[in-house]
């Protein structure tokens, strides 16, 4: 067994069995940042010809339409300083939509809400078919699996392409950013499940466990996500937030004041199972700490240093009595016992296979990167 080691310019480890360290303690991830991505990005600073000829494209696909664009809201930070940057800044009409399947706390209700109030957009929430979900989560538990929240995130990739060909929207904002985001979580922490845009994967999980059918969940596929929409029908889906300078402070600051948004402990604590899974599931079961990935990525970009990550990361996502308390929540909306739950916990990390198109996506990955397109770090 390789010797535990973290990074000693960011806050990843070796729980990444696919990190390596250079002769400096470095590791690839930090590399790959200063060689593929901060450069180009420059902080954000730099790309007002390129923001600029974008929104005039958008505005003019939208010409004689309701819409000129869609932007999914999850009341998170991300897709809330989107919206506000999109309406306020650049005019854009957005059709702006939130999926609520059936795990939003009230405070993420609260923020959208005082967004689209204040900004005056109309929000457009698709209610999922809770028992649904709720069988069809209950099968991704029985998988043992650490990619536990791929119902909800793949029903959230299936509306989206479903509502651009149906809007006749070309233009996607998808609030994914370098600033924040760009060190993608581990992939090695994740092994043996699927990618959350493979139908295959999510049917046969579902097969597998229970034979849950679903008539009203909607699906969609890699090929029609990566291929058919974007190249044939001309969809695009943009990154926008990668054009303009901000930190995290400053869109939390500027939320704050413009519509007394209320902050999140951690990144996707909006959402009840995202917070459960994050904040003591992961950690818990398989010593993964989401946060490494999320602080490191605001080491990377200059907005934090090692050592007060290092200080955040000795305290966990969440006390004893909120986890005790979200336990209980968890198996109480998935009409289970506590002692089931925890039986799922207990299981043995020894996972049996399901089908899934997993090297397709992985080859689409690699061109993405390889054409400029991808500016993630992923390994």
């Amino acid at each position: 067994m390789n010797k535990y080691q973290v990074c000693t310019r960011c806050v990843m480890d070796s729980s990444d069995t696919k990190l390596f360290f250079d002769s400096e303690g470095v590791c690839n991830r930090c590399r790959e940042y200063e060689n593929r991505i901060e450069k180009e990005w420059n902080h954000g600073y730099g790309h007002e010809k390129e923001l600029n000829h974008l929104l005039t494209e958008i505005k003019a696909s939208g010409k004689g339409k309701t819409y000129d664009c869609i932007i999914g809201l999850s009341g998170g930070l991300d897709s809330s300083y989107m919206l506000h940057l999109a309406v306020k800044e650049w005019g854009l009409r957005p059709y702006v939509f939130h999926i609520n399947a059936g795990w939003n706390l009230p405070v993420a209700e609260q923020n959208i809400r005082k967004i689209c109030d204040k900004l005056g957009v109309e929000l457009h929430a698709e209610q999922l078919d809770f028992d649904e979900m709720r069988h069809m989560q209950l099968a991704f538990f029985k998988t043992g699996l650490a990619g536990l929240d791929a119902p909800q995130d793949h029903a959230f990739i299936a509306q989206i392409d479903r509502l651009s060909e149906k809007l006749g929207v070309k233009y996607i904002l998808n609030g994914y950013n370098i600033c924040t985001e760009i060190v993608a979580n581990p992939s090695s922490w994740y092994v043996g499940s699927g990618p959350t845009g493979d139908k295959t994967y999510i049917k046969d999980v579902l097969k597998q466990h229970g034979r849950v059918k679903t008539k009203k969940y909607i699906y969609t596929t890699g090929f029609r996500h990566k291929f058919w929409l974007p190249y044939i029908k001309g969809i695009k889906t943009i990154q926008p937030l990668n054009y303009v300078p901000f930190t995290k402070q400053s869109m939390l600051n500027c939320l704050v004041e413009e519509y007394g948004y209320t902050p999140y402990k951690q990144k996707h604590f909006e959402d009840m199972l995202t917070k459960f899974l994050e904040g003591w599931w992961l950690p818990k079961r398989f010593d993964f700490d989401i946060r490494k990935a999320q602080l490191s990525s605001l080491i990377l970009t200059g907005q934090m240093t090692r050592e007060e990550a290092l200080q955040i990361l000795k305290t966990p996502p969440l006390t004893d009595a909120e986890a005790k308390n979200l336990f209980s929540e968890i198996a109480e909306k998935l009409q289970i016992s506590e002692e089931e739950l925890q039986q799922y916990f207990e299981l043995p990390k020894v996972y049996r296979k399901y089908k899934n198109n997993a090297k397709a996506f992985r080859v689409g990955i690699k061109i993405y990167t390889f054409l400029g397109l991808d500016k993630r770090i992923r390994q």
